[in-house]
């Protein structure tokens, strides 16, 4: 069909075909492993757009992106870098990161567990992250992983930097969710919620969390309020 044939207006876009094939390959995965994709389709680029809010869009920072899966955040965080930004993506799913490599060859992608990302970012001669950006379906994962994986986040993140994460609006009150706010107000000194995005299937939320709290740090006053980034 010709609406195939033509290019995309952003080169960091995919093509409408290929956004059908990456949806198939969501379910595909979602099929084999439903504990670590979690999900049966892509976020859709309204929530993308909220989730990398907080990319800088000049200087030379360092993203890090955490489960891109089939790339929806990867190719919004590519739209805000500068030539000068380096973007690290971590995924544990193979499959997703072989697509991802012949999609993004800008991308620095490592195949690992999220939860080893200081010595990823040790390995690559970094030292930490100016923002992290999270695909990690979080409800899906037991408590010591989500422990695990917010120390990694912590450890991997300056204290001027920002991490962002998205939660679906359906589940805020389900015990995974309250716990993962638990988690996110023990970890950072502030905590924010932003507004739902209506447009997202299944709609959803996006956490921007600051000031990243040392790990003997005690848990104090969180400062949190709905609103945007």
């Amino acid at each position: 069909m010709t609406a195939f044939a033509a290019a995309p207006a952003d080169p960091t876009a995919p093509s409408t075909r290929a956004g059908h094939d990456d949806r198939a390959a969501f379910l595909r995965e979602f099929l084999r492993a439903p504990f670590t994709v979690a999900a049966l389709t892509p976020s859709g680029r309204p929530l993308s757009e909220a989730v990398t809010a907080t990319v800088p869009r000049d200087g030379a920072p360092l993203v890090v992106e955490l489960g891109p899966g089939t790339g929806a955040f990867t190719a919004a965080i590519q739209r805000r870098l500068t030539a000068g930004g380096r973007h690290l993506a971590v995924e544990i799913n193979a499959r997703f990161a072989e697509r991802l490599a012949a999609r993004y060859p800008r991308v620095d992608l490592a195949v690992a567990d999220a939860r080893g990302l200081r010595d990823i970012l040790t390995q690559r001669g970094h030292d930490r992250a100016d923002a992290i950006v999270s695909g990690l379906p979080w409800a899906a994962f037991a408590p010591d992983r989500q422990d695990d994986l917010l120390d990694a986040v912590t450890a991997g993140l300056a204290t001027h930097g920002v991490f962002t994460t998205f939660a679906y609006a359906h589940t805020r009150w389900t015990p995974p969710a309250r716990r993962l706010r638990r988690l996110l107000r023990a970890r950072f000194a502030e905590v924010v919620p932003g507004r739902t995005v209506w447009a997202n299937l299944p709609p959803a939320f996006v956490y921007y969390c600051r000031h990243p709290r040392p790990a003997t740090a005690p848990t104090g006053p969180t400062n949190e309020r709905v609103g945007r980034p």
